[in-house]
C-alpha cells in the first residue's frame, strides 16, 4: 500500500550533530517506506516532518502555512507542546501516520498590521502570540485597547500578550494567562506587570479585531511568535484578527491534548 503522505520535506536546525542525525536516521527510513524526501521548506510536499523543539516547528508552520503544508513534529527541543512525536519514537509514530493511522487539527492564527499614522509598516502573521512590549529603556509604556471598535481600557504595564490558543501554553502561560483548548473560538489577553492591581487576562472571541494604540512610548517593539520584530513609535496602531489561514498539524495514533498537558506540565505527579 503506497504511504499516506508521499512527498515529504524534512525540517531541522543543522547545528545540532543530535538533530543532524535523526534527520538522517528519518530520511533512510521514508526512503524505504517509498516517500520522495523533497529540500528542505519545499512549498509543495504533502507533509513537513519538523525535527526539533517548538520554535523550529513555529517557524515552519509560519513559512508553510500559505501553502497548506500539514505538519508533524518530532520533539528534540525542551518542553514540546506542538511537537508530539518522541525521539526514540519517531519510526514507530512517523510509520503509522505512513500508513494513515493520523487525525489532523487545524490551529488559529493571527493576521497582525502594524498603522503608522495612514501607512501599514508591517504585515505578518502569528501562531503563538503577538505582543507588544517596553524595549531596552526598561520604562513602562502606555497604551489603549479597544474590541471591535469599543475602548475597554487605557494601561501603563510592560506590555500585553495577545494570544492565541495555541500560543496559551507558550508565553502567555508564563504572564498567568488562562489555557485555552485548541478548538476554543478565542484569543487571551495578558497585560505584563500591569501598573494597577485589577488588570486581568480576559478571552474574546476570535471573531474580533483588536487593537492596541500607543500613547506614551520611549522605547517599545513588537514581537510575533519570536521570529518577526518591530519597533514602535507613539500613536501607532497594532490591529489584530483571526487569519483566513490555519496551520494543520498532523497528528500520530494516541495523541490526546490533556494527555500532553498532563505530561508538559506535570500534572498528576506523585511526590
Amino acid at each position: 500500500m503506497p504511504p499516506a503522505f508521499r512527498r515529504i520535506t524534512l525540517i531541522g536546525k543543522l547545528r545540532s550533530a543530535e538533530i543532524e542525525a535523526s534527520l538522517r536516521e528519518m530520511r533512510a527510513f521514508l526512503a524505504k517506506r517509498g516517500c520522495e524526501v523533497l529540500p528542505e521548506g519545499e512549498t509543495k510536499a504533502d507533509l513537513a516532518i519538523v525535527v526539533g523543539g517548538d520554535g523550529t516547528m513555529l517557524a515552519a508552520a509560519r513559512e508553510l502555512v500559505r501553502h497548506r503544508v500539514p505538519l508533524v513534529g518530532i520533539n528534540q527541543g525542551r518542553v514540546g507542546f506542538m511537537t508530539d512525536i518522541g525521539h526514540d519514537d519517531m519510526q514507530a509514530g512517523v510509520g503509522a501516520i505512513l500508513d494513515g493511522d493520523y487525525s489532523i487539527e487545524e490551529r488559529a492564527l493571527l493576521d497582525a498590521e502594524i498603522v503608522r499614522e495612514r501607512s501599514t509598516v508591517l504585515r505578518t502573521i502569528a501562531l503563538n502570540e503577538a505582543v507588544i512590549g517596553k524595549g531596552s529603556q526598561g520604562r513602562l509604556i502606555e497604551f489603549e485597547l479597544s474590541i471591535d471598535g469599543e475602548f475597554v481600557y487605557r494601561l501603563r504595564a510592560d506590555g500585553v500578550i495577545v494570544a492565541t490558543p495555541t500560543g496559551s501554553t507558550a508565553y502567555a502561560l508564563s504572564a498567568q494567562g488562562p489555557i485555552l483548548h485548541p478548538v476554543v473560538p478565542a484569543f487571551t489577553l495578558v497585560p505584563l506587570n500591569p501598573h494597577t492591581l485589577s488588570a486581568r487576562p480576559v478571552s474574546v472571541s476570535d471573531r474580533s479585531t483588536i487593537e492596541i494604540a500607543l500613547i506614551h512610548a520611549l522605547d517599545a517593539r513588537a514581537h510575533f511568535d519570536g521570529l518577526a520584530l518591530a519597533d514602535l513609535a507613539e500613536s501607532d496602531r497594532l490591529v489584530l484578527k483571526r487569519s483566513a489561514d490555519v496551520v494543520r498539524l498532523v497528528h500520530p495514533p494516541g495523541y490526546r491534548y490533556f494527555a500532553t498537558l498532563r505530561e508538559k506540565l506535570g500534572w498528576s505527579e506523585s511526590k
